[in-house]
């Protein structure tokens, strides 16, 4: 955005206490109100540039003018509602002349001078600020776009957290950008630097907000192996209880070794190692899976060979088998075979089996068997 070519004061017409043509007025308050607008527009930029200069004085210079525009801009509402929409009369007009000439009110805020000497001492004041602060009405607008400078540092600064090297990243693009506005306080051309230190933040920031989300991803991630860790080291010692259980109990037990976790080693920092380190702890939690399983399953399958062979027994009371002896002899032959430790789960579950046919019911004559 460019900042707004000046516009010179309109002359005011008439003098004080005459009634000045209708016609003399429309064309000056038609004028005035350009001017006004024109010239609040260009001390808008005034105090941006102000604001981003570190020239002494100018701020309170651009209060000076901006206090003397509004005292302005009062005195022509004030002729405006005189003007009344072309309305004014003879009378009305004469009032007007003493609204343009006369002294503007000390509780306006300005010196007591008319709207004449107001004018031109607010059209001097803001070609003297332009002046200071190396104002070109036709260069692009610095002061706007240092502020949006200003502001993307912060953010970078924000972003850049403790992380030293990005810490010295920011510092050096703040360090770019105080002599920038050193350089602009002596009416330096900064168009070029400024353009590139524009880039160099903005490439700056991308990058920073990359890394910030990546440091966070990371700070989960090692979070989530660290919890994962201590599941399989907490849950290490109930396998190694079933194992030694398994092969107190069960004959020929499995022969697996229960993973050790703390030979992993610690969480490890960067992305990438993290990453394979939780791949160690799945395959670990796998094996812890599968050992799980191996010990497990005769231990459950002696127990199931108990349940089994006490509800074979009741079949037997129920239909009479349990009377014969081989009956009873098969009972106490899988029975011992069950109950003994270790057991032979193999020979446990073949003399089951064999019990079961001996509780079966016998035929009847001419019946077949079952």
């Amino acid at each position: 955005m460019s900042v707004p070519v000046p516009l010179d004061p309109p002359a005011a017409p008439g003098r004080l206490g005459e009634s000045i043509p209708a016609t003399d007025l429309l064309t000056y308050l038609a004028a005035m109100e350009v001017w006004t607008r024109a010239t609040r527009t260009q001390l808008d930029h005034l105090d941006a540039a102000a604001h981003a200069s570190s020239t002494e004085g100018s701020t309170s210079d651009v209060v000076l003018a901006l206090t003397m525009w509004q005292a302005i801009r009062d005195r022509l509402d004030e002729l405006v509602v005189v003007w009344d929409s072309g309305r004014a009369d003879a009378v009305a007009r004469e009032q007007m002349s003493q609204l343009i000439w006369g002294r503007l009110a000390s509780a306006q805020g300005s010196a007591l001078v008319s709207l004449v000497e107001a004018v031109r001492l607010c059209d001097a004041m803001v070609d003297r600020l332009r002046e200071r602060l190396a104002i070109d009405p036709d260069s692009e607008d610095q002061a706007a776009r240092l502020r949006v400078l200003r502001a993307a540092l912060v953010r970078c600064e924000d972003a850049a957290g403790i992380d030293a090297a990005a810490v010295d990243r920011v510092a050096g693009w703040r360090d770019r950008e105080r002599a920038l506005l050193a350089q602009v306080a002596r009416g330096a051309d900064v168009s070029g630097p400024l353009a590139e230190l524009e880039s160099a933040v903005a490439r700056g920031e991308r990058d920073l907000i990359v890394e910030g989300s990546q440091r966070r991803t990371l700070v989960r991630q090692r979070a989530d192996a660290r919890t994962l860790a201590q599941s399989l080291e907490e849950r290490e010692p109930t396998l190694h209880q079933l194992a030694e259980r398994c092969r107190r109990e069960v004959v020929a037990p499995p022969r697996l070794a229960v993973p050790d976790v703390s030979r992993l080693g610690d969480v490890p920092e960067t992305r990438e190692e993290v990453e394979a380190f939780v791949e160690r702890l799945r395959t670990v939690q796998r094996a812890f899976d599968t050992v799980a399983d191996a010990y497990s399953a005769p231990l459950r399958e002696r127990a199931e060979l108990r349940y089994r062979l006490e509800g074979y027994r009741a079949a037997a009371d129920t239909n009479g088998r349990s009377a014969s002896t081989t009956v009873r002899s098969g009972y106490d032959e899988a029975r011992a075979a069950v109950e003994t430790t270790p057991c032979d789960v193999v020979l446990a579950r073949f003399l089951v089996e064999q019990y079961q046919f001996l509780t079966r019911d016998l035929p009847a004559h001419g019946e077949a068997p079952r």
